[in-house]
């Protein structure tokens, strides 16, 4: 029987009791893992998918534990149904104490939403940020924001005017420029946090190459059941591996000062130099915010970028 993700991350004995905690794409994989997981440990968890199901099922096993387990429908690439998880959300707790920004793909069919940009990119990048914005007066002292990215980030370079082109290029490219995306954004908001004052950190990591997480289901031909076949090789990583990294930058007292990292497994590393790029991550910031139609996030946090690594 493999170890439970919060073994793996060495907070087995802590006590989240009271803690409100968010994992969007928790109906399966990691997300479900994690989300799991936080209910063993006492946490309260919202938990977030497009399947009403799988959703109910989750619930039924987070209150088997003992847990207060919610589940909130919603399509990320909707931008309303974004808005409405935030406001159930909000009318559902009294303050978030974890936002697990987890939900995401690889789609191949490369549509545009209606924002009129690349949908991979909407989904993986737009929808998160939109979240973590109408949920950022939320958050309670002490939370943490994590962020699911990818090593899939690293040769990918900000490329705003090709999400929305009329040709946006390969899956590849698209699932590899909105993980870029996914590390940028959690390094600006980050910065912004500090520079406002605000007692919450930001972070992403790349959890893993996961067979059973169910991303293989996105990729095109017979690879997804050749995937399937990895999950009985030595060295390749588990759901419960990739839970744990989640639960390690969001809970293990290890991390509760650390803002603007990015994590490989539960190791903080650096990204691909594009993901430092400061300025990059500023324009993708006020780009995000100008296409979603919403006022800036932390938008008084202006002052010129620096790197946030540590607080």
């Amino acid at each position: 029987m493999s170890e439970s993700p919060e073994s793996l991350a060495g907070i087995a004995d802590l006590d989240c009791t009271g803690k409100q905690v968010l994992v969007t794409g928790s109906t399966s994989g990691i997300g479900r893992a994690a989300a799991l997981a936080f209910g063993r440990l006492g946490a309260d968890v919202i938990v977030h998918g497009r399947d009403a199901t799988a959703g109910a099922t989750v619930v039924e096993e987070l209150e088997a534990l003992g847990a207060d387990g919610t589940f909130v429908a919603a399509d990320f690439g909707d931008v309303e149904d974004v808005r409405a998880l935030a406001e159930t959300v909000r009318a559902e707790t009294d303050g978030l104490d974890v936002l697990v920004n987890n939900a995401g793909g690889l789609f191949r069919d490369g549509r545009r939403t209606d924002l009129g940009v690349e949908y991979t990119f909407h989904v993986n990048h737009l929808a998160p940020y939109l979240l973590t914005t109408e949920l950022l007066d939320h958050l309670r002292p002490g939370a943490s924001v994590v962020t699911t990215a990818s090593a899939a980030h690293e040769g990918a370079s900000l490329d705003l005017e090709r999400v929305e082109g009329v040709e946006t290029g390969s899956a590849g490219w698209a699932y590899g420029h909105s993980k870029l995306a996914n590390v940028l954004f959690a390094n600006e908001l980050a910065r912004r946090l500090g520079t406002a004052g605000r007692d919450v950190t930001s972070n992403s990591l790349h959890p893993g190459a996961i067979p059973g997480s169910g991303f293989s289901r996105f990729l095109p031909g017979p690879l997804p059941r050749l995937v399937t076949l990895f999950d009985a090789l030595p060295g390749i990583t588990s759901v419960e591996d990739g839970a744990a990294a989640i639960l390690f930058v969001a809970l293990s007292p290890r991390t509760a000062d650390v803002s603007g990292r990015y994590f490989s497994g539960q190791d903080s590393t650096l990204p691909s130099a594009a993901a430092r790029d400061a300025d990059a991550a500023e324009r993708l910031w006020a780009y995000s915010a100008n296409v979603l139609d919403v006022d800036e996030p932390l938008a008084a946090a202006t002052e010129p970028a620096s790197a946030t690594e540590s607080r």
